[in-house]
């Protein structure tokens, strides 16, 4: 095995935003809530996928806010599509730019596809969807906007919202403490069908955020980007507190930022340099787990302390010169696409 290094200058540019492009093509207007984790997190997408890209949204928070008749917050060729169809729908458009370039009707200019859908049509409704579009390894980014919710129909849990969370479905109370079961590792299923990308990101950090859809866009193959969404309405927490909540997250290992290369291949994206935080410092910035004990507290920290430990194994056991130079393969194969 071979030390993965992780220079002193990707924990400081981790924040800065001075080099982010200019252009908007999530544009102002739309509807969504003061804070919203989800509609900051697809700006960032949309920064880095540029105006050649077609978007299929599923029916969700992102797709209500951003298109109420007649007015459109999108700036590229956008389509709605139902809860459940979202990645199929976006197979058969990348097909049809095969079949259209191979008749000579458009030309070999490329057309970056995105997908947009929520944790539960995600995680849930959509789940068979995706994963036929990865097995079948059609060339489209698949972004989840994580919000741990179904935020848009009145917050009911989904399979996406972490244990011990208040919902209207799961409430906590006497009888019940929340949600009562572990959240669904989302990226873990995406990487299990062997795809050349996946990674996990945040709009705390625009730029890993943005370099990881440049990554996706340019690997030549199906990709699967799990965005952690920060929803103040949903969650109980203050609008202004959005970014550093979403810090916070990754600071305590609750949401961890890491790549998988092929689906095999981990690499951490961003380490704190003075290790993992004490969850309850996430935790108590949300109403929704308010109620928690602290026996409740320990067993979410010892979860997180697993799943952190078995990341850095996964990173340790790749950390082979023969997965490095595949990893270079990858790289290189998308600064050749960029020229």
């Amino acid at each position: 095995m071979i030390e993965v290094k992780r220079p002193k200058e990707a924990f400081l540019n981790v924040f800065a935003y001075k080099t982010a492009p200019k252009e908007e093509y999530f544009v102002r207007g739309h509807r969504a809530c003061q804070g919203c984790g989800a509609a900051l997190g697809l700006r960032h997408v949309m920064k880095a996928a540029g105006p050649d890209t077609i978007v299929v949204n599923a029916t969700g928070c992102m797709e209500i806010v951003s298109s109420p008749y007649p007015y459109t917050s999108w700036a590229v060729p956008w389509v709605h599509v139902a809860f459940e169809n979202a990645a199929a729908v976006a197979s058969g458009i990348e097909a049809a730019i095969k079949v259209l370039r191979r008749k000579g009707r458009i030309g070999d200019k490329r057309i970056n596809i995105v997908v947009f859908a929520g944790d539960g049509g995600t995680a849930d409704i959509g789940l068979q969807a995706l994963s036929g579009m990865l097995a079948r390894n059609h060339n489209v980014l698949y972004v989840c906007y994580d919000n741990e919710a179904y935020m848009n129909t009145g917050v009911q849990g989904s399979s996406a919202t972490p244990y011990g969370a208040h919902t209207t479905t799961t409430p906590a109370g006497k009888v019940k403490f929340g949600q009562g079961y572990w959240k669904k590792n989302l990226p873990a299923i995406a990487a299990a069908h062997g795809v050349r990308y996946v990674a996990t990101a945040c709009p705390s950090y625009p730029l890993d955020l943005m370099e990881k859809v440049r990554r996706a866009l340019n690997c030549g193959g199906a990709s699967y980007i799990h965005l952690f969404s920060v929803c103040p309405t949903g969650w109980g927490c203050p609008p202004s507190k959005t970014v550093k909540i979403g810090r916070l997250a990754v600071e305590t290992g609750i949401f961890p930022l890491y790549e998988v290369f092929d689906g095999r291949i981990y690499r951490i994206s961003y380490e704190p340099p003075k290790g993992l935080r004490p969850v309850e410092e996430y935790l108590r910035t949300q109403k929704r787990f308010r109620h928690l004990t602290e026996d409740m507290i320990r067993e979410i920290q010892l979860r997180v302390n697993e799943h952190w430990d078995w990341l850095k194994l996964m990173e340790r056991v790749t950390s082979t010169p023969e997965f490095e130079e595949r990893i270079k393969e990858i790289v290189k194969e998308e600064v050749q696409s960029l020229v």
